[in-house]
């Protein structure tokens, strides 16, 4: 059975609160009088009381439906107190017509006192169904205030999601020729030093790729599918490093139900593999991805070797693309600090096991 559309759903939600208020205060009296023994419940007892909660539900869907939306919402304010003076007039003047020419006459209505005693009472009769409608109005203008804010506040939340998935979107489309291209430049190096390298280089990209394009869609992977991904980059990265490259590396999902945004470390090792390698001097490379105390931890460090002007061509744009990535994904559940320590750029980022919405 398909699910009922959301909005369908709020709407019938809508309808049954309604019909449960006024359902109870109408039924409420009732359960009252019976209660008390010695009183009697008659008909024209009944009618007697519903005239003001029938008048208070017209005065109700009056302002909730027309007067409301229509006038107040357009900031006509003396309109909307106006009409709803006019509107509170006719139907108070509608239920004394419905009192004295209906509910007066019936067999079983109660005697009405003379005149003179009933002066008193008829105004304090009056005072409380105006304040019942006063009540009614401040009701309807209370509800549809906060329906029109939570329906405000959820265009807001949907444009902000989108706008974000947007962003996001760009970012991979972004990323991936980044990643492509730095691929391609390490196969390229290797065709004439190292042919059979190049070959086997080439059949792991295609892995790479397939990841790449079929992975990357879902906001969340699981963290071991990420981290296959990352050991057969490791590996093809690792086939034009030298006898002078010492790598360390540490990958583990100990965490069964850890889940991370594909490509998430991708930059990270790229960085070190690209930035932390010489081709003469000793260099080293540490990559370290392990899960702890609900965590995703990913540390990584490499030699540091300061680049001139042409080697830092396109260098940062990894970097500033993952950090405006994990805002995006994570918000504020998430640490990342990089910088150069004792000689070594190292990388830091913690994300949580199960991410949370930001």
């Amino acid at each position: 059975m398909e699910l009922m559309p959301k909005k369908r759903h709020a709407a019938l939600l809508t309808i049954a609160i309604h019909l449960l208020g006024w359902g109870l205060l109408l039924v409420f009296p009732l359960l009252m009088r019976w209660q008390n023994r010695e009183e009697t419940v008659t008909l024209s007892w009944y009618l007697g009381y519903i005239a003001v909660p029938l008048s208070c539900m017209v005065v109700f869907y009056a302002n909730y439906l027309l007067l409301i939306p229509r006038i107040l919402f357009r900031k006509s304010w003396s309109r909307f107190i106006l009409l709803n003076i006019l509107l509170v007039i006719v139907v108070w003047y509608a239920g004394r017509l419905w009192w004295d020419f209906y509910v007066a006459n019936l067999a079983d209505a109660i005697p009405r006192p003379p005149k003179k005693d009933r002066d008193l009472p008829h105004l304090m009769f009056f005072a409380r169904d105006m304040m019942s409608y006063a009540l009614t109005v401040a009701l309807a203008v209370a509800i549809k205030m906060t329906s029109r804010w939570q329906q405000s506040e959820r265009q807001r939340h949907e444009a902000e999601r989108r706008r974000s998935e947007a962003e996001l979107a760009n970012l991979k489309n972004q990323l991936n020729p980044h990643f492509l291209f730095n691929t391609l430049n390490n196969i390229y190096a290797l065709v004439e030093v190292a042919p059979e390298k190049a070959q086997h280089a080439v059949h792991e990209l295609s892995r790479l790729l397939r990841y790449v394009l079929y992975e990357d869609g879902p906001a969340m992977v699981p963290l071991e599918k990420e981290l296959e991904f990352l050991r057969s980059y490791i590996d093809l990265m690792s086939l034009r490093t030298g006898k002078n490259v010492t790598r360390t590396i540490r990958l583990s999902a100990d965490d069964p139900q850890a889940s991370v945004a594909p490509l998430i470390f991708i930059s990270l090792v790229e960085n070190a593999f690209k930035h932390g390698v010489s081709p003469t001097e000793a260099s080293f490379i540490d990559i370290d991805i392990h899960t702890e105390s609900g965590n995703i931890v990913c540390r990584t460090a490499n030699s540091n070797f300061p680049k001139n002007d042409t080697d830092r061509s396109g260098s940062g744009i990894g970097l500033r693309n993952l950090e405006r990535r994990l805002k995006l994904l994570y918000g504020s559940h998430y640490t990342f600090t990089r910088g150069v320590k004792d000689n070594a750029y190292r990388c830091e980022l913690i994300l949580p096991v199960k991410p949370s919405a930001s």
